[in-house]
């Protein structure tokens, strides 16, 4: 065990991954501008991928400032349905638009990790899931979206897989720590391979 791992990240879902797997971290929230970041990567036409490591990049980049020697996992996730990239839905107008927007068809979750130390990238990973959403008429997204409510807006794509959100799809392909936005399996096989974790 080489040096100390940091999340970089304030979300409690990625904290609880790490900790139910037995890791020993310390977390802080990265200082990153993300839409800033993504808009002109956006208009320069990267790719959703490029966009995830981007941003993962850019906050663990930002944290290993303030930990000199630790190992600093920034993570982040893009959602895309071909060339269109999703962000969170103001309203719930908008979240029944994403849905009936996905409703049919398979859209993408691509989700990031960044290993940085002292500033240098040691690793950069992404997976994605592939998540196929059944056929949707407006009145049964209008219906969930009032049982499930504000909820909606918490998600880039207005769903929590987690909860009512599973009664979407039809069918999913990726594994569950990528659809939550950290790659578990790739990022414990790197640590161990790196010597921050027992082996």
């Amino acid at each position: 065990m080489t040096s100390s791992l940091v999340l970089a990240s304030a979300s409690p879902f990625r904290r609880a991954l790490l900790e139910n797997a037995g890791l020993a971290f310390s977390a802080r929230a990265a200082q990153v501008d993300e839409r800033g970041l993504e808009r002109p990567l956006e208009a320069a036409g990267a790719s959703p991928v490029e966009v995830a490591l981007a941003l993962a990049e850019a906050k663990a980049k930002d944290v290993a400032r303030h930990f000199d020697g630790a190992l600093v996992i920034g993570s982040d996730q893009t959602m895309s349905l071909g060339a269109r990239v999703y962000h969170k839905p103001k309203d719930m107008a908008e979240a029944a638009e994403h849905l009936l927007s996905l409703s049919g068809r398979t859209h993408s979750l691509n989700s990031a990790i960044v290993l940085v130390r002292d500033g240098d990238i040691v690793w950069r990973h992404v997976s994605t899931a592939h998540m196929t959403v059944r056929a949707l008429d407006r009145g049964f997204v209008e219906r969930h979206l009032q049982r499930v409510g504000e909820k909606a807006l918490s998600s880039v794509g207005a769903y929590q897989l987690e909860s009512e959100g599973i009664q979407l799809f039809e069918k999913i392909e990726g594994d569950y720590f990528t659809i939550l936005g950290l790659p578990m399996l790739p990022l414990l096989a790197k640590l161990r391979e790196l010597g921050s974790i027992d082996a």
